[in-house]
């Protein structure tokens, strides 16, 4: 009979699914790091980007002092960004919403609601079940306190859809509270 020898010191060979794990690993090590590169890279050109844009806007949204010892331009793009947020979050929309819902009916479906802050003025896309229809709700729109000057921009009729709805545009300015503009 053959004597057991035991050795705990001894490694074994590496076998062929060590290589590979470590090659796999290699191939991973070098992917993340030229994704990182690559993402450093975007995020310069993204910066670059904010900064023309806020470089664009009027003065009190431009962030025009210079940025603090130890401050860098991100902070003062970032500002201006919140400031622009700000300006919008003042609006009325709730108002307006409130007052849009109000007027709502059978006979006319909003499709599209374009604001434009600045102007205060509201493009409004909708369909009508028929041309009296539309003018109603035309005639309601210029009824409301919240808005004024709504013009008739455009219409015409989906001959494809049964009924024949009108699909019209109307354009609106919108009264403000001129103690929060």
């Amino acid at each position: 009979m053959k004597r057991l020898q035991l050795d705990f010191r001894r490694s074994p060979p590496a076998g062929a699914g060590g290589w590979a794990l470590l090659a796999v690993g290699a191939v991973l090590a070098g992917t993340v790091t030229w994704a990182g590169v690559h993402i450093r890279g975007e995020i310069a050109a993204q910066d670059a980007t904010a900064r023309q844009i806020l470089a664009g806007l009027p003065g009190p949204l431009r962030d025009s002092r210079p940025a603090a010892a130890g401050g860098s331009e991100r902070d003062g793009a970032l500002a201006g960004m919140h400031r622009v947020q700000a300006s919008i979050d003042n609006r009325p929309w709730q108002a307006l919403f409130a007052t849009l819902e109000g007027l709502a009916s059978d006979d006319v479906a909003l499709l599209a609601l374009t604001p434009d802050a600045r102007k205060h003025q509201l493009r409004i896309t909708a369909e009508a079940r028929d041309l009296g229809a539309m003018l109603d709700y035309h005639r309601k729109l210029e009824g409301t306190p919240a808005l004024r000057d709504v013009a008739l921009v455009s219409h015409e009729f989906a001959e494809q859809v049964p009924g024949r709805p009108v699909r019209f545009s109307l354009v609106a300015s919108w009264v403000t509270d001129h103690a929060n503009p």
